[in-house]
């Protein structure tokens, strides 16, 4: 790590933070007017990816999307990815165009005005809580019932660096399982590079993401929980491992 790169990396930590920013305040009535009933979230969602892009544009990140299925617009889905970075929420964004609704720790929800939005637009779970978690699943039911997807890092947070691809928790299988609704893998290579926790880290260039062949959940029990975490872990996982090897 070069110290003469600090100066760039705080520069770079701070400009993130105007890019969040800007688009909302710019947007900020048609923001208000879009939450304002939950019937309009897909038009909330839609400004949600016009930020996402001008935040990713705006950092220098150039995103690729490859495809292994596409999902129907006209279908509900669990979506579900590796989680590396601040980032991933708007590659997310970008990468699917089905309106869905993240399931995320309601500790973002105390950042200045992103958590404004994002506390009375997702769904905030308590991972210390039994009651909360029971929450998340009858308001993703709901949401699911209005033709919206359900969006979930299932690794809980962010893993240590070191750590590739930590254990999946099984919430979001066991809510996919229960709604009968296929799951989306999905794999985000660069994020970390990119723009991870660590504070001097980073910089513009790719940003690659992978639609895995859906998974479906037709005919399966909760008691087939486990498996199906465990089998979309080991598709993610195997595509981060074979990624490392082509970049060595």
């Amino acid at each position: 790590m070069k110290i003469v790169n600090y100066p760039f990396w705080i520069l770079y930590r701070i400009w993130f933070y105007v890019l969040v920013a800007i688009p909302i305040l710019v947007l900020m009535p048609f923001l208000l007017i879009s939450i304002s009933r939950e019937q309009w979230y897909p038009q909330f969602f839609k400004l949600a990816r016009f930020w996402a892009k001008f935040i990713l544009f705006g950092m220098g990140f150039n995103y690729r999307i490859k495809k292994e299925q596409t999902p129907d617009p006209k279908a509900s889905y669990m979506f579900v990815s590796n989680h590396t970075s601040m980032t991933d929420i708007m590659l997310m964004l970008v990468a699917v165009k089905n309106p869905f609704v993240f399931v995320g720790k309601k500790e973002l929800a105390k950042i200045p005005l992103f958590g404004f939005f994002y506390k009375r637009t997702c769904i905030l779970v308590d991972r210390s809580s039994p009651k909360s978690r029971q929450a998340v699943f009858l308001r993703a039911q709901r949401r699911l019932k209005q033709g919206l997807s359900i969006c979930i890092f299932p690794e809980g947070g962010v893993p240590e660096e070191s750590i590739i691809l930590d254990e999946f928790k099984d919430g979001a299988f066991r809510m996919a399982i229960n709604q009968q609704i296929p799951i989306v893998p999905m794999t985000f290579y660069d994020n970390k590079k990119r723009f991870s926790f660590s504070f001097f880290s980073g910089g513009p260039g790719k940003m690659r993401v992978k639609i895995h062949k859906f998974v479906s959940t037709e005919g399966l029990t909760i008691e087939d929980t486990k498996t199906i975490n465990q089998s979309v872990r080991e598709m993610i996982l195997k595509d981060l491992v074979e990624d490392q090897k082509l970049l060595k």
